[in-house]
C-alpha cells in the first residue's frame, strides 16, 4: 500500500490549521507541524499555536516540543519528522503535514541540500556586522551576491540570512547554486494542497490576527521572554518588535504596526516561495473541505495521475 503525505501550505493566517484538522479527521490520521515557530513551548500567542480545542480535535506532533534554549536545526527536524512518519504510516497510509515554514516543509518532502564547510570566522564577522550596522546591511549584501536567495529566503530571519551570506562569501558561489540537488528517495508520495486569497483579504486577516494576539496577552508573553531576546528562536516577527518597544526604541502603537507590516512581508515571501512549486494544488481559502478532499482522493486513486 502506498503512503501519502498530504501537506497543507499557504501564507500565514490563511486557514491552514483549520483545514489540516478537517483533513486529519476525514482520513482518520494525525498531523505533523512543520512550522518552526511553533516548536517552542515558551512561545504560544505570538506563534499562533493551535488552541487546546484544536489540539484535541486531531493529534499533533512537533507542537511546543522543544525549548527556546535548545539548538534545534532544520536538519534535526528532518530526521525527527521522517522517523515519526515511519511510525505513523504503520497505522495509516496517509498523514497530514501543515506549516508556514517552507524550508522545514521542503526538508521533509525532498531532503536538505548539502553545503560545504566554510571558515567560522565569516559567521563571526557577519554577526558583528548585524549587531553594529543592523539587518538591512546584510539584506542588501545578500541581494548583491545572490538575488535568487534574497527573493526566496526569510530575510527578516537573521540566522538564515547569515547562513546564506557565509556560504556566498566562503565559497565564492551563490547560496542558491547548492540547492535543489538530487536527494535520498522518500517512502511516501506527497500531495500538496495550497490555500490562497486576494492580497487585500490576506493582509486584512493578518492585521486582525495581530490585534487578537495583543488582546490575548502577547505583550505579557514577550515581557517574560525579554531576558532571553538574543536567542535564535526569538528572532522572529511579533517578538522582535515588542522587544524593541520594551527597550524603549519606540512606542507600543508603533511596535504593533511594525508587527503587522513585517508579518505582511513574511506572508508575501511565503507566497513567492510557494508560487515556484508547480506541484501544489491550489484552492481558494473559502473552498469547501469536501472539494479539497475529493481532489486528494482522486489523486490517490487515479493510476494515470502522479500525485503532487
Amino acid at each position: 500500500m502506498k503512503n501519502y503525505l498530504i501537506t497543507v501550505v499557504g501564507a500565514t493566517a490563511i486557514g491552514k490549521t483549520a483545514l489540516s484538522i478537517k483533513l486529519a479527521q476525514h482520513f482518520n490520521t494525525e498531523i505533523i507541524s512543520s512550522d518552526s515557530r511553533q516548536f517552542y513551548k515558551e512561545m504560544n500567542i505570538g506563534t499562533a499555536v493551535p488552541s487546546p480545542e484544536e489540539l484535541k480535535a486531531a493529534k499533533h506532533h512537533f507542537i511546543q516540543n522543544r525549548s527556546i534554549f535548545d539548538n534545534y536545526s532544520v536538519g534535526q527536524f528532518e530526521k525527527d519528522a521522517l522517523q515519526k512518519l515511519n511510525t505513523l504510516f504503520l497505522k495509516n497510509n496517509s498523514v497530514i503535514m501543515v506549516g508556514g515554514s517552507g524550508l522545514y516543509t521542503n526538508a521533509v518532502i525532498n531532503g536538505l541540500d548539502f553545503f560545504p564547510k566554510v571558515d567560522p570566522e565569516i559567521r563571526t564577522k557577519l554577526t558583528s556586522k548585524l549587531e553594529n550596522e543592523g539587518i538591512l546591511t546584510l539584506q542588501n549584501k545578500l541581494k548583491e551576491l545572490d538575488p535568487e536567495s534574497f527573493s526566496a529566503l526569510e530575510i527578516e530571519n537573521p540566522h538564515r540570512l547569515i547562513r546564506a551570506l557565509e556560504i556566498c562569501i566562503g565559497t565564492g558561489k551563490k547560496y542558491s547554486t547548492f540547492k535543489n540537488k538530487p536527494k535520498a528517495p522518500r517512502n511516501f508520495i506527497p500531495i500538496k494542497i495550497g490555500l490562497f486569497a486576494d492580497r487585500a483579504i490576506m493582509y486584512n486577516r493578518i492585521n486582525q490576527r495581530v490585534d487578537i494576539m495583543m488582546e490575548h496577552g502577547l505583550l505579557d508573553e514577550v515581557k517574560k521572554l525579554h531576558p532571553h531576546k538574543n536567542l535564535n528562536a526569538l528572532q522572529t516577527v511579533g517578538y522582535k518588535e515588542l522587544f524593541d518597544y520594551l527597550d524603549g526604541k519606540y512606542p507600543l502603537d508603533f511596535a504593533i504596526e511594525e508587527i503587522k507590516k513585517n508579518t505582511r512581508r513574511f506572508a508575501k515571501r511565503q507566497v513567492t516561495w510557494n508560487k515556484k512549486d508547480q506541484t501544489i494544488n491550489w484552492f481558494d481559502f473559502k473552498s469547501e473541505t469536501d472539494e479539497i478532499i475529493s481532489k486528494i482522493e482522486n489523486l490517490m486513486s487515479s493510476p494515470t495521475k502522479t500525485p503532487n
